[in-house]
């Protein structure tokens, strides 16, 4: 049956009710969002508490802690949620030999499964960037004794992994010309990827746009509308930082030969609280790089040379943790507080948890940019002040996020008025309903602005 066309009229309102109607399919399912569980504070809840709370008031299905508490994996036993633990750094040379990889998994593994589920457990943190070199002449050796104790002891489904910093790129743009540093690529990545071919477990980086932010390339960062960064070996335009950093990370696994591998990013984040020169650091931008991050990575629209890829990936933090050392922007990436109330809304919470004040809606600017409390009647169009340029801009980041921009290509239902401003509408106003429908959403670096009237009439 041919698919009717529609007017050129009623495109936007049409669109709108089938975008309503995947949404609220999409929220019923839930997202798929991991975070990363550390508790260097001394106001925590007890870990049972914790476990309970995110298996029935939040959305979050998967957990990575910095450790091997048995209080904590014991926590975890019936909650629904996969565990991720960690061996300690000091560990790692003692699990080198089969003889402690296996006193290991019989003291940290063996008395918790299968009431728990441990997936996957990641040898050392960032080995390469913070070493010694002992460590890192053990790194591979440990995985591998590891995993050999696991399969002996029956735990044939536990993945075994180890997360690293971006320290191990020599070189990251353009994003096809990413390599490892010398030394490590042959001598422990290579390794390391064969490991991890053999095993059919991932390769887990720890990507950060937040450590390259500055107030030039801030919406390059977030996930906001930017005018892009062009690869001029691919041809191929970023109008994210994360997408940069993770096609740097395949074309260095790609140069060994590995490119098959699957990435798993096991942690990005960004803080609230940061210097009194991090302009850029606030509730406002950890909540739009955080909403935006999850949604992008779990579209399954990939990066430009990982197209079609979701990546199960972990947010950095949980909590607020007051005893952090270092910047005060470390004690400061929780998701919540101790007193499990969200520090901001991402989406996260299940349906009846009890609402949070939010932060205020990243300025707008103009009359009519003051959300209504209904945001089922609200649609997201271009300030009237705004330019060809600008719109053209929020054209382009719109259809790299994954939304159908086939309506307002030639000879689509929705091309018709071919004009910039009428397309533009077209793309904000999708991204907005689709997106989740938070003001931030319709900021489109203070282009856009919310309406009550609809723009389709």
């Amino acid at each position: 049956m041919e698919t009717p066309r529609i007017k050129p009229k009623t495109c936007l309102f049409y669109h709108l009710t089938v975008i309503t109607l995947c949404l609220l399919g999409r929220l019923s399912s839930g997202w798929h969002i991991g975070v990363n569980y550390g508790m260097v504070a001394d106001n925590l809840p007890p870990p049972a508490q914790v476990a309970q709370f995110l298996s029935t008031k939040t959305n979050i299905d998967r957990v990575k802690l910095f450790d091997a508490n048995p209080d904590v994996i014991r926590a975890f036993a019936n909650s629904g949620v996969a565990l991720t633990i960690t061996v300690p750094n000091g560990d790692i040379p003692g699990l080198a030999q089969p003889a402690g990889a296996q006193s290991w998994v019989a003291a940290y593994v063996t008395p918790f499964v299968p009431q728990t589920n441990i997936i996957r457990i990641m040898v050392g943190t960032e080995v390469l960037h913070w070493g010694p070199q002992n460590l890192i002449d053990n790194l591979v050796p440990a995985m591998r004794a590891l995993y050999q104790a696991l399969q002996q002891a029956g735990h044939k489904n536990i993945q075994v992994s180890s997360p690293h910093s971006l320290g191990i790129l020599l070189r990251s743009e353009p994003p096809s010309t990413g390599r490892f540093r010398p030394g490590w690529d042959t001598g422990v990545l290579a390794p390391m990827l064969k490991f991890l071919r053999e095993t059919k477990s991932p390769f887990v980086v720890n990507p950060y746009p937040y450590f390259e932010a500055n107030p030039r390339n801030i919406n390059y960062c977030i996930f906001r509308t930017n005018r892009g960064k062009f690869d001029r070996y691919t041809k191929k335009m970023y109008y994210n930082m994360l997408d940069s950093q993770l096609d740097a990370v395949y074309s260095s696994m790609k140069a060994l030969g590995y490119p098959d591998v699957e990435i798993v990013i096991g942690e990005t984040g960004w803080p609230t609280v940061g210097e009194a020169f991090q302009t850029w650091v606030n509730p406002e931008t950890a909540q739009t790089f955080n909403s935006r991050l999850v949604m992008h990575v779990d579209s399954g629209k990939g990066t430009p040379l990982m197209p079609g890829r979701k990546f199960e990936t972990y947010i950095f933090s949980l909590f607020i943790e007051n005893q952090k050392p270092g910047p005060i922007a470390e004690r400061s990436f929780g998701l919540f507080n101790p007193d499990f109330n969200p520090v901001y809304d991402i989406g996260v919470m299940k349906e009846g948890a009890r609402p949070q004040p939010q932060p205020r809606p990243l300025p707008s600017g103009g009359r009519g940019s003051t959300p209504s409390s209904s945001p089922a009647k609200q649609w997201c169009v271009p300030k009237p002040e705004a330019t060809d340029a600008q719109l053209q801009a929020n054209i382009n980041y719109v259809c790299s996020q994954g939304v159908d921009c086939q309506p307002i290509q030639a000879g689509g239902s929705c091309f018709a008025p071919n004009t910039v401003r009428a397309h533009a509408t077209y793309a904000m106003n999708t991204f907005y309903q689709t997106k989740g429908r938070q003001p931030f959403q319709c900021d489109f670096s203070n282009t856009g602005v919310l309406t009550n009237r609809n723009p389709s009439k």
